[in-house]
């Protein structure tokens, strides 16, 4: 079993955050999940299988690697949990995995995902293969636009990719097709790709993820000795950074921080700043953080990285905010595009777009600190390198 250090006060719940709030038609397939995730925590045989997929087929542990140059130019000794070197070159395989052996227990015939960066749409596509069953991934034509390598790669993969021009066509309205599809099809599969929505997907994601922090708090140890005096992870709808937090959480010396997708800036009313600027209010089937017009509804998101461009945030999260355990930040696009040159220069490690926000902040909080840090470098830059290079 992982030995990820629980905050859900109550069956999903952290704190007053959580819960499920949903049609009554995905109340039983809602409720068959969270038996059939309880039953299977619980089951040796499933927690072997899965961790045999994590070694052999992730290639986990990923490694703790000490950015030497990073730590020179920062004044703080700083290691990156390299998340970019799993498979499909992201966190999103760890929790990819973990569903799809819960989706060949329930039977399921079919599985339906979101994707925004398309990191979790590729991991998923791939879990699919894997285990051979049929997917369908659903996606903001505008991030499709984005992220034009990962949607050949889910293509490649045998997914069928369902993009939509709704809103503002990214994450949340990829999110918001998807749930409709689950509605009118609710004996498929909904493969959620993080920390968010109604119970049991926060919980599920968390567990999946917590191998992250697992492993990082072990590693730490092997190479120092003690534990980090703090650690650094981005925030969309939060599941990496949950992974890593999620080992640490008990340990008060350890500082936790978090960068969100600040877009253009707080004042600017282009951001995805959700802890920072938003407000608690149910959406997308939890209550929890979301950023709000000025009628108390949920508002247009924007960042640069498509895997934050994301109004709402995982319930735990909102939690962590309010009992201050973790201190939430807004990094702007600019910072996090110089945080990528900056890592991809010094290290000859190109960042993901959304993990460079986490360096961003990291860079910037440890100047001169002389802090033993990880960052957890949630993903690979490969598909952000077109974009970046035509901004130059």
């Amino acid at each position: 079993m992982f030995k990820e250090q629980t905050i859900e006060t109550k069956k999903g719940y952290f704190g007053q955050f959580g819960g499920s709030f949903v049609p009554p038609v995905l109340e039983g397939p809602l409720a068959r999940l969270s038996e059939a995730f309880e039953a299977a925590t619980r089951n040796q045989d499933f927690i072997n299988e899965y961790r045999y997929y994590l070694t052999h087929y992730v290639g986990r542990p990923s490694p703790l690697y000490y950015a030497k140059r990073l730590s020179d130019y920062t004044g703080s000794k700083i290691y990156l949990k390299r998340e970019d070197l799993n498979h499909t070159g992201a966190h999103k395989i760890n929790n990819c995995l973990g569903q799809i052996m819960l989706a060949r227990g329930m039977g399921a015939k079919e599985i339906i995902a979101e994707t925004g960066a398309g990191q979790h749409g590729v991991a998923t596509a791939t879990a699919a293969a894997l285990f051979g069953i049929p997917c369908k991934i659903f996606m903001g034509s505008r991030d499709a636009q984005r992220q034009k390598l990962n949607v050949q790669r889910m293509k490649l993969l045998g997914a069928q990719i369902i993009t939509t021009d709704q809103g503002t066509a990214s994450l949340k309205d990829a999110v918001d097709v998807a749930l409709g599809y689950y509605i009118e099809h609710p004996d498929s599969f909904y493969l959620l790709g993080s920390a968010v929505g109604p119970h049991p997907y926060p919980s599920i994601v968390r567990f999946f993820q917590s191998i992250i922090g697992e492993e990082a708090r072990k590693q730490i140890f092997e190479h120092e000795k003690r534990l980090p005096d703090s650690i650094f992870a981005c925030v969309g709808g939060g599941s990496n950074a949950i992974g890593l937090f999620s080992a640490f959480l008990g340990d008060p010396t350890v500082e936790i921080h978090a960068a969100e997708g600040g877009g253009e800036g707080p004042g600017s009313g282009k951001t995805a700043s959700t802890l920072v600027l938003g407000k608690p209010l149910v959406f997308q089937g939890t209550y929890s953080y979301c950023i709000a017009d000025e009628d108390g509804q949920p508002a247009t998101a924007y960042s640069i990285a498509s895997g934050l461009d994301y109004p709402g945030v995982g319930p735990e999260h909102a939690h962590l905010k309010e009992s201050g355990r973790v201190t939430y930040h807004c990094i702007t696009d600019h910072e996090a595009i110089e945080a990528f040159y900056l890592l991809s220069k010094l290290e000859g490690i190109i960042p993901a777009i959304e993990s460079s926000h986490a360096v961003a902040l990291a860079t910037k909080y440890l100047r001169g600190k002389n802090n033993l840090s990880i960052i957890n470098l949630s993903g690979r830059g490969d598909k952000d390198v077109e974009r970046e290079m035509e901004n130059e």
